[in-house]
């Protein structure tokens, strides 16, 4: 963890325990940007996994908990890119339009490379990837697992 930068780390309280991110700015600039303004003013905090399904993902970010809805922010423009799809990836959920992302985000349990340079990478879990396994599957979930707050570390009193 100490070679994380605290500016571009996202550390999410699941009900399932704590899950890290590393945000990827060299990949996704205007998603990793988008992401930090959104945790920091407390948009992720109670969201839901609404859409979570086995050997494939765990979706979130809908404030509606239906998968229909963003933040309050324009959509953002694409930032397709080579990273891979594989376990641990988050990247961004969108409409059929590829600028269509907004506060959604999925984090693969395995590999999912059909879905490369067609959806935004910005990160990769590198703590509480045990975590994510643990949350409940869906379509929609019953009785959803949420993500009770999201911070950026770098806004985390030691």
């Amino acid at each position: 963890m100490a070679d994380l930068d605290p500016e571009n780390t996202l550390v999410i309280e699941t009900t399932q325990g704590k899950v890290v991110i590393a945000m990827r700015p060299d990949l996704a600039p205007g998603h990793v940007a988008h992401i930090k303004k959104l945790a920091r003013e407390g948009f992720y905090d109670g969201i839901v996994f609404h859409r979570v399904i086995e050997g494939f993902m765990a979706q979130t970010g809908c404030p509606r908990g239906t998968g229909t809805g963003g933040s309050k922010y324009p959509d953002l423009k694409a930032e397709f890119n080579a990273e891979p799809h594989v376990r641990g990836t988050a990247s961004m959920a969108r409409a059929q339009n590829p600028n269509s992302a907004n506060s959604q985000f999925f984090i693969c349990f395995d590999d999912a490379r059909f879905l490369d340079r067609q959806y935004t990478v910005w990160g990769k879990v590198v703590e509480g990837m045990e975590n994510v396994d643990k949350i409940k599957r869906g379509e929609p979930v019953m009785n959803p697992d949420k993500m009770l707050s999201v911070k950026v570390m770098a806004d985390i009193q030691g």
